[in-house]
């Protein structure tokens, strides 16, 4: 039995405008976020083209059953996110790949709902290896007590929780959190949350098709070790290898799930 994927009955299947207005703001702002959702996946998979103008907002909110309201705010986050532009007389245009804000931690997420090229995946691992060896050598000499305090908790939780549970995967965020602050460098730092999203969204495409096939939690720790030390060197070179490992072990997932039989 096959089932159809297809935008316009994916996009059904939201609640209705009855309901939206029965369930008041709060509902409103999961129903445009959802259909948000459902439209930058779509993008993504390329159901709508770069270039392509999307369904009007009158026709839209008629044949979803949706308030013009509700899809308007979607449209909005998905500017935002710079992947529609809105031009009057012209329409919602889906906009050129190259000005999609992909670091968005949000659009991480749908583009690992779709199945992201080997290319993609190569490409964020290469920004983890500008940033964080830099961050790591920096964290080195400027962390606090405090930034010490919370990386070495972390650890402790993803020690005893591993990495293929939620609470080790939440404990890897605040680790990784916690030394990009530690760069005392406000701008490494708000690249937190942009590189928090592709650790977590990495790991998870990682253990789709099974365990992880090697606990990266050694690696970690001999990256808080060197910056305990206070050795900048060695803080680079662990956080260099770490990553360096994280990928390979990524590509051999692809391969291995590539390989195998759809079923």
């Amino acid at each position: 039995m096959t089932t159809d994927t297809s935008p316009r009955l994916a996009l059904r299947r939201l609640p209705s405008s009855a309901q939206e207005q029965s369930f008041g703001l709060n509902f409103q702002g999961r129903l445009h976020g959802a259909l948000a959702h459902r439209l930058g996946v779509d993008i993504l998979k390329g159901v709508y083209a770069p270039g392509q103008v999307l369904p009007n907002e009158i026709d839209s909110s008629s044949t979803l059953d949706i308030s013009r309201s509700a899809y308007r705010e979607a449209i909005r986050i998905l500017a935002a996110k710079g992947m529609v532009e809105s031009r009057p007389k012209a329409g919602t245009k889906v906009t050129e790949r190259k000005r999609w804000n992909i670091l968005d931690p949000e659009v991480l997420g749908w583009m690992f709902e779709t199945e992201p090229s080997e290319e993609f995946i190569k490409g964020l691992f290469e920004l983890r290896l500008i940033t964080e060896p830099a961050a790591a050598e920096l964290a080195a000499l400027r962390r606090t007590e405090a930034h010490l305090k919370a990386m070495d908790t972390a650890l402790d939780v993803m020690e005893a929780e591993t990495l293929a549970t939620e609470t080790g995967r939440k404990a890897d965020l605040e680790f990784h959190d916690a030394l990009m602050n530690a760069t005392g460098n406000e701008a490494l730092a708000s690249l937190s949350h942009s590189i928090g999203a592709a650790v977590a969204w990495s790991t998870r495409f990682k253990q789709r098709s099974g365990p992880l096939l090697r606990d990266p939690v050694p690696d970690h720790r001999r990256v808080y070790d060197a910056i305990l030390r206070q050795d900048a060197g060695a803080a680079r070179w662990c956080m260099e290898s770490l990553i360096r490992m994280a990928l390979d072990d990524t590509q051999r997932t692809m391969k291995t799930q590539y390989l195998e039989p759809r079923t």
